[in-house]
């Protein structure tokens, strides 16, 4: 059979261990290949793993997830993909057990997303799904020959279970609608690069900090491992080839235990085995064995050709060169990194936990039923101060930024989310990362200048207003989190019930009246799917005021450089008193949606007679019409007033709107003397 040559190659999710290893190999073998990776840099996955091919003119990156329809279509379309290399996958089995939705997500819908854009162009020569050894379960202890491609798939775990489904998807798009398919299924793999949740990385990290090597039950389980290179020199042998249609095992028959693994190890950094081997509570439906036959793959040519010894000593130097490569790994190196998913779990001490990890197996399973120290009850009367640590969203935006600095003022420690809201395994990894108590989520799309911008930018709006926000707060009900979310008030409008001028506000249970703008209707829509979510405190805030005059989002700022403007009363929020608030109704575990405005309203006239009084003596404006107003603006604007009750009754210093803008707004700023 003649050797398969590609043009153009896509790889999926190839900021990942193996990915990375098979696409520089490839761009530097192949100069005449175009190769295209995509990857939505995922925690375990790194653009420095790509370092090698990122100068060559033959390598294009791309950041985007294999979910998006759209980027993967565009992209086979504008790249003239003919052969796609599918790699990106969720792949820690730990982590399946405590978020196995995450895995359905990636690595079946994403594969299905994958296949379905291959159906539709119609352009794919190659399509080699790569899979794993897991699907195949546990192999008999006595079995002295391995699993081979044809044998059942029997999967034992959330992560096992998900790619056999994505395999049974590309097996079905290769009948059904002939696509070129071949599937990979691959042992363990160790090396330069890998993140250390995987045990080799994270016994050699372990060890180069002093700390225990924590193994699960007795560490009998047998394991065979590859080195990265050999896999990816297999991976250039299957593209080249592999025979359409069919499957190959990408493994070895040399096998090793778990304890053996850590024995190794602590030979080659000279650590006595007795003192740094730990034993912990086995993880469930841990496999005894997973052994393949290998012969299919060898008559295409290939061979295993690093030494376990050479290997293991290629990547302790790696790692003993690149220490601080991943940056904080504290969480991947605990025993069971999926702890970290539980709500509630604080790992602040992490190393004094490995530390006093069992010594033997029996010891391990005695003190798997203990109390951890966490969670014990203090014998002392002495009160205990509540200890709070924040997780807040919308670092650049206006509100985003003065939580921080009200946070530093209080001294609470908090972080910016670095998690992209449409991206829930960045959330979850934030969230892992920073172990918060609380999220504040303060990004959205607000327009560009203004609300007009939304009008023409409907998709941007959605995904962030509603997809990003729906996808934190599940994010966050799932780990047992308060979300507290600046939303708007402005979704109502003066009505027939709430006249202008009554003193008649809306209330919190009141169903939003105004869809003028693009904005409004996409906060409106959020707002009541947020009800289903019991873990949510929804901040209505309107027109926002604080006593920076120079921010441009102030609504002070705008009315004072405009010509013309409104006159009609308004309920709003200033800032300076009301966020400090919101960090208090955190503390005080408020849910639900709570008018978040101060009692009353204030009119354009009345505010900038304020600034003419406190500011500028000089000041001059003049008013128009709603109607002449609309000639100027693309969407129309909310008014109305929001009864602020409930906000009062909880806090009951609360001020009224204009006493709150001279005290905090305008007295601050005064340029004009005090009569």
């Amino acid at each position: 059979m003649a050797a398969y040559e590609p043009k153009n190659i896509l790889i999926t999710g190839a900021a990942g261990f193996i990915a990375s290893h098979v696409a520089n190999r490839l761009v530097r073998n192949y100069p005449h290949y175009k190769i295209v990776v995509l990857d939505k840099l995922d925690y375990c996955s790194s653009l420095s793993n790509l370092n090698p091919s990122r100068p060559s003119p033959n390598f294009k990156f791309v950041k985007g997830d294999i979910a998006s329809a759209d980027l993967v279509n565009y992209l086979l379309t504008t790249e003239s993909i003919d052969t796609i290399m599918h790699f990106a996958a969720q792949t820690h089995v730990d982590n399946s057990f405590g978020n196995s939705f995450e895995f359905t997500k990636n690595n079946i819908y994403g594969t299905h997303v994958l296949l379905e854009a291959c159906k539709v162009t119609g352009q794919i020569r190659r399509f080699i799904h790569v899979s794993t050894d897991e699907v195949y379960g546990e192999t008999d202890e006595d079995a002295v020959v391995g699993n081979h491609e044809a044998s059942q798939l029997l999967p034992t775990n959330p992560y096992s279970a998900t790619k056999a489904g994505a395999e049974m998807l590309v097996m079905a798009y290769g009948r059904s609608y002939g696509l070129p398919v071949i599937t990979t299924r691959g042992n363990n793999v160790y090396g330069p690069n890998q993140f250390p949740e995987k045990l080799i990385p994270k016994f050699i990290l372990l060890a180069m900090r002093g700390l225990p090597l924590p193994i699960h039950g007795d560490g009998s389980n047998v394991r065979s491992y590859l080195y990265c290179e050999d896999v990816a020199e297999a991976f250039e042998v299957v593209l080249h080839k592999g025979e359409v249609g069919h499957v190959y095992n990408i493994g070895t028959v040399k096998e090793r235990r778990v304890i053996d693994v850590a024995k190794d190890i602590c030979k080659l950094f000279g650590l006595d085995t007795e003192k740094v081997i730990r034993f912990v509570e086995n993880r469930p439906f841990n496999d005894q064995r997973y052994f393949l036959d290998d012969q299919k793959l060898k008559k295409l040519g290939w061979a295993e050709r690093t030494l376990w010894e050479e290997g293991l000593k290629k990547t302790i130097e790696w790692y003993t060169n690149n220490p601080d490569y991943w940056g904080d790994v504290a969480g991947a190196l605990l025993p069971h990194p999926r702890m970290l998913m539980t709500p509630g779990v604080e790992r602040h001490n992490w190393t004094d936990e490995i530390k006093s990890l069992s010594t033997s197996p029996d010891e391990a399973k005695e003190s798997s039923t203990a109390v951890p120290a966490a969670t014990a009850k203090s014998t002392s009367s002495a009160p205990q101060k509540a200890s709070y640590k924040f997780l807040i969203y919308g670092r650049t935006g206006w509100i985003g930024g003065l939580l921080g600095k009200i946070c530093e003022k209080q001294g609470i420690p908090y972080e910016y989310g670095k998690g992209r809201l449409e991206e829930r395994s960045q959330l979850l990894q934030d969230i892992r990362n920073v172990k918060p108590t609380h999220v504040f989520n303060a990004a959205g799309v607000t327009g560009r200048p203004n609300v007009d911008w939304c009008e023409t930018h409907k998709q941007d709006t959605i995904r962030t207003n509603v997809v990003g926000t729906l996808n934190l707060a599940d994010v966050c009900r799932e780990q047992g989190l308060l979300m507290i979310n600046y939303a708007t008030g402005c979704i109502f409008e003066y009505d027939a019930k709430h006249p202008e001028g009554s003193g008649i506000g809306f209330k919190e249970e009141d169903k939003p009246n105004f869809t003028g703008s693009y904005y409004s209707k996409t906060k409106a829509m959020v707002e009541e799917l947020l009800q289903e979510y019991d873990n949510v405190c929804t901040l209505r805030v309107r027109m926002p005021i604080s006593s920076d005059l120079s921010n441009p989002r102030n609504f002070i700022t705008k009315i004072a450089r405009y010509d013309k403007v409104v006159n009609i009363p308004n309920s709003m929020t200033i800032l300076d008193e009301l966020l400090p608030i919101s960090i208090e109704m955190a503390k005080r575990d408020c849910r639900g949606i709570w008018n978040f405005t101060n009692p009353g309203v204030v009119s354009h006239n009345e505010i900038l007679e304020m600034y003419k009084k406190y500011i500028n003596p000089d000041f001059k404006w003049t008013n128009f019409t709603l109607e002449e107003q609309a000639k100027v603006i693309v969407a129309p604007r909310s008014n109305n007033e929001m009864d602020a009750s409930k906000l009062k009754s909880e806090f009951p210093e609360l001020l009224s709107i204009k006493d709150s803008l001279v005290k905090y707004v305008f007295e601050p700023n005064r340029k004009v003397p005090a009569n």
